[in-house]
């Protein structure tokens, strides 16, 4: 089969790889599509250490079911798979919280598994979710981040009057603020560098704010900002006049220690502050900004296996809704050049798709 391989920063080949033999608690799937997560870029890059020379990624994908050795699904079920195996043992995994496992593994980033860009896939069963009849396939390609974005807004345990902001609009920062609005919470900012994104953000109905400017102004809102312009205004002030006031609840979907630090700058004394990004291994932050503060620092990881379910459930019944999220769609061939572009920033577009099938 062929497939995407990893050989280092920056560096990759489509390959003809072995076929992928599944164990007898697996299925066999044809992949339709797999999304390029973030950090799948950080990966390509050599940021975060977490992708390995000859490896196949892939993580956030749909396919169609070739063969299941449980039997537990019929051949042609179209399906999303959960990357995160647990033990299967553990109290974690008995709780459906194999993200806590101490043994887990993640397709797509343990490098003994070859995952999802490739034409085909084996993976255990029971990660397997089928998707609701008649949604079109790639909104199943969707529903790994917008479970993420799920799971660290039940981390936050949101109430409809906190002022949520978010740093970062990239896809995990989307998947944040529509996670926000589908708990009952509406107004959600979000904090995002790049115009591009800010607009996808309007168009989905949220406002968007460009941290870094000067003022409100930055605003990019569907209903007009209530604020006063004023470039007088720090960055932080910007964001909190779009708020309307101090933050509530920060989530911070980028994960370094200067969007740490712009939390804790536009968060209320005793606020949530909700880490779901990685973009930096380590992070430093200021200690007194938590302690004398009272705020609460909230670590999130991917999902539990009810938080996932539910989520493609609910991205099944949206799906009108989320297709904007996918801004492109190549091939495999076309893949280590959009892994480039994306990385060197060539390439705005938020979500890409890749289709072995082309």
């Amino acid at each position: 089969m062929r497939a995407l391989v990893f050989h280092g920063p920056w560096e990759m080949t489509v390959e003809d790889r072995p076929e992928p033999v599944p164990g007898p608690g697996d299925a066999l799937l044809e992949i339709v599509a797999t999304g390029i997560c973030g950090s799948d870029l950080h990966g390509y890059t050599g940021e975060n250490g977490r992708r390995h020379p000859g490896q196949v990624m892939g993580h956030e994908t749909v396919g169609r079911v070739l063969h299941d050795r449980t039997g537990a699904h019929r051949p042609g079920t179209l399906v999303t798979v959960n990357p995160v195996i647990g033990c299967g043992g553990c109290a974690a995994c008995a709780a459906g919280t194999p993200q806590r496992c101490p043994d887990r593994r993640v397709i797509g980033v343990g490098r003994e598994i070859s995952a999802a860009f490739a034409e085909r896939m084996a993976a255990p069963a029971r990660n397997l979710v089928p998707l609701p009849e008649g949604v079109p396939a790639d909104i199943g390609g969707l529903v790994e981040p917008l479970a993420v974005g799920h799971h660290a807004v039940r981390r936050a345990a949101l109430r409809p009057q906190d002022r949520v902001y978010v740093v970062g609009g990239g896809p995990i920062g989307q998947a944040v603020a529509l996670a926000a609005r589908r708990a009952g919470n509406p107004g959600v900012v979000v904090g995002e560098l790049d115009p591009a994104r800010r607009a996808l953000l309007t168009r989905l109905g949220f406002t968007a704010i460009d941290p870094a400017g000067p003022s409100a102004a930055a605003v990019s809102s569907p209903v007009a900002p209530s604020a006063t312009e004023d470039p007088a205004i720090p960055p932080a002030g910007g964001v909190v006049a779009a708020l309307g006031g101090a933050a509530d609840v920060v989530i911070d979907a980028v994960g370094s220690a200067r969007t740490l630090q712009a939390a804790f700058e536009v968060s209320a004394l005793g606020a949530r502050v909700v880490l779901v990004g990685m973009a930096a291994p380590r992070v430093e932050i200021s200690a007194y900004a938590v302690s004398t503060e009272e705020r609460t620092v909230i670590g999130s990881f991917a999902y539990g296996e009810a938080e996932f379910r539910d989520t493609a459930a609910w991205a099944g019944a949206h799906a009108a809704e989320l297709e904007p999220l996918i801004e492109g769609r190549v091939g495999l061939e076309q893949a280590p050049g959009t892994f480039r572009a994306l990385a060197d920033g060539t390439l705005k577009a938020s979500k890409v798709l890749v289709h072995p099938s082309g």
